[in-house]
């Protein structure tokens, strides 16, 4: 064993140890059903973790298999997602259940990278929570975590690469591992370094510098387009009434309700908006 393979083993070791007391109870770690974890990271994706607590069982108990899913209207989806935000995801995600319903699982990171909505960190952490695939899940908490590591920021081939060095035999509660150390301990601006379980193998908090905060949501295109949504799932609308209860000044609602129409999560009878087929 090299010198280096020692030190990753180690610290494997101590992040297990450490994964074990801490690791957090959520309720997509209770299953391991495709379905369902493929739910929580469509979720998962851009919205912290104790808002999609409060809609991961509910939209499960509303759609509990891949079948029901698939075959649902695209209002009724929109309707459960409601409050989540980024309504597309929802859109994508039933387009994925439509794939799967017809063709099967795909059980490895370059069949599930071909479902609709699925990238390469959704594939990969897919791939090694239900399928036992040897693989890094890389998203933004395994390269700060990694980026700390090293001593510098991280990216493309080189972060890849570094992750798999450091991934573990067992992969999946690895990549779980670190996604709770990034969330709970390494976190970006202020980090816990007294907590660290793996701190003895790490070069410090300097290694990464955090991104920019995102931009405003207030008066933003993402609030508009959710507003918009949210109004035609609860009944069809015209555009004045959609206007005038948004408050958006008409330019902007028409370009929102043209790109939502062109994207299929609405759809313009004759001047009524209503859901996407």
């Amino acid at each position: 064993m090299t010198a280096t393979q020692r030190v990753t083993d180690e610290r494997n070791q101590a992040l297990f140890g450490w994964y074990q007391m801490r690791r957090r109870d959520l309720p997509w770690r209770n299953t391991s059903d495709p379905y369902c974890l493929l739910v929580s990271e469509f979720m998962l994706h851009q919205t912290p973790v104790n808002r999609v607590e409060a809609y991961y069982e509910l939209f499960l108990e509303r759609f509990p298999t891949v079948d029901d899913l698939a075959d649902a209207p695209l209002g009724d989806v929109l309707a459960a997602w409601s409050g989540l935000g980024y309504n597309s995801r929802a859109q994508r995600l039933r387009e994925a259940a439509r794939i799967i319903k017809d063709d099967g699982w795909p059980n490895d990171v370059i069949g599930l990278q071909e479902l609709p909505g699925v990238g390469p960190y959704t594939a990969a952490a897919m791939a090694s929570f239900v399928f036992g695939a040897q693989v890094p899940a890389v998203d933004t908490n395994l390269r700060r975590v990694l980026s700390r590591w090293h001593g510098e920021p991280l990216d493309g081939g080189l972060l890849m690469a570094a992750a798999k060095d450091a991934v573990a035999s067992d992969a999946g509660n690895w990549n779980q591992a670190m996604m709770d150390l990034g969330a709970t301990v390494c976190l970006p601006r202020r980090p816990i370094c007294d907590a660290c379980p793996v701190t003895t193998w790490c070069s410090g908090p300097h290694g990464y510098v955090a991104a920019h905060t995102q931009a405003r949501f207030e008066g933003s295109a993402r609030q508009l387009r959710g507003a918009i949504v949210r109004a035609v799932v609860r009944e069809p609308q015209s555009f004045e009434t959609i206007r005038r209860d948004t408050g958006f000044p008409t330019a902007e609602v028409e370009m929102a309700l043209e790109d939502l129409v062109t994207e299929g999560l609405i759809a313009n009878d004759e001047g009524t908006y209503r859901p996407g087929g």
